[in-house]
């Protein structure tokens, strides 16, 4: 099975497919791609691969718009680290999600859904992605969902480092965070600032999505803190939070539809 691996984060995108490469000899990468622009570009060009591993979340927006600009055959594996995205990823036809960090098992189940696909494909079982096999997608959807939800619980707290101690932060006393001369701080609804040594894929890996959003690549702000946006030139958003932020906080354009209806 050809595969296309679609992740704007380096990290990430080198450790799956170390992983597909040392436990599934069966699936064969193709190509990498880490924006809505560049896949599309790629399918263009190369035609729809048997699966596609891609992350929801993209340098230029939402994987989601790949799909509102092409109809794409192959299947769809998404990657992310928000749950929430599930419902909306199988409307849109993924055949499984997968939560980072992605662990072995997980990607074995996603693998091998893919495989019992096109196995069941050439002994015309399924004649048409249509019928028999969507059928048994949507079957199976629930299950996935239900496993995609016991799999994630939020943090509620989290630890920085101060010299030799460590500090447990409560996460509904953070205000925001923010990249600043290559460091990511955290800043709490108190005005303090600490340092943190996560970057910040890592930091939103934990955080719930109801209650955080990231505005651009270097800023996550909490929901209770944003208290409006406006309207800004070149269609971004600049936010009003009800802490001090150390310049203008905007939203990303590509994040602004998300960012809103998340606001909402």
């Amino acid at each position: 099975m050809k595969a296309l691996i679609v992740e704007d984060e380096q990290m990430a995108r080198a450790r799956l497919i170390r992983m597909i490469e040392t436990d599934f000899p069966e699936v064969e990468v193709v190509g990498q791609t880490d924006s809505i622009t560049g896949t599309l570009d790629f399918l263009r060009l190369n035609g729809d691969p048997d699966i596609i591993f891609m992350d929801v979340e993209l340098s230029d927006g939402d994987c989601f718009e790949i799909f509102r600009q092409r109809d794409v055959t192959s299947k769809v594996i998404m990657t992310t680290a928000y749950d929430s995205y599930a419902v909306k990823a199988f409307e849109t036809g993924s055949i499984d999600y997968l939560l980072k960090p992605i662990g072995t098992a997980a990607l074995q189940r996603a693998v091998r859904r893919c495989a019992d696909y096109f196995r069941a494909a050439q002994l015309q079982k399924t004649p048409n992605p249509a019928g028999e096999g969507s059928e048994t997608k949507d079957s199976d959807a629930g299950k996935i969902m239900d496993a995609v939800h016991d799999a994630k619980k939020w943090k509620k707290r989290m630890l920085v480092r101060i010299g030799e101690r460590y500090l447990p932060l409560m996460i509904d006393d953070i205000a925001f965070f923010y990249s600043e001369d290559k460091y990511n701080y955290v800043y709490m609804k108190d005005g303090v600032r600490y340092l943190l040594d996560l970057t910040m894929d890592k930091i939103c890996e934990g955080l719930d999505p109801e209650s955080f959003f990231r505005i651009s690549r270097g800023c996550i702000v909490s929901r209770e803190t944003v208290r409006k946006a406006i309207r800004h030139a070149n269609g971004r958003l600049k936010l009003e939070l009800s802490v001090l932020t150390p310049e203008e906080l905007f939203v990303s354009r590509a994040r602004v539809d998300n960012f809103l209806r998340w606001f909402e």
